[in-house]
């Protein structure tokens, strides 16, 4: 799927470099940005989603203690 996007003329050039430094595709870190930062935003999003849900009463917790 393509996808297009604009980026800040910063963001674009520390990206044009890394790639020319590198010798890999600008396309390449993209792709890597994006799997690592959904991941991470999946983490703490749906955490959260489920904490609020937890507070609300609307779910219940399972804490164990040691």
């Amino acid at each position: 799927m393509a996808t297009s996007i604009r980026l800040a003329p910063d963001i674009e050039q520390r990206l044009d470099f890394l790639a020319a430094q590198t010798g890999r595709t600008k396309a390449y870190y993209l792709r890597e940005i994006i799997e690592h930062g959904l991941e991470a935003m999946e983490d703490y999003y749906l955490a959260a989603a489920v904490l609020e849900r937890v507070r609300k009463g609307r779910r219940r917790s399972i804490l164990r203690r040691m």
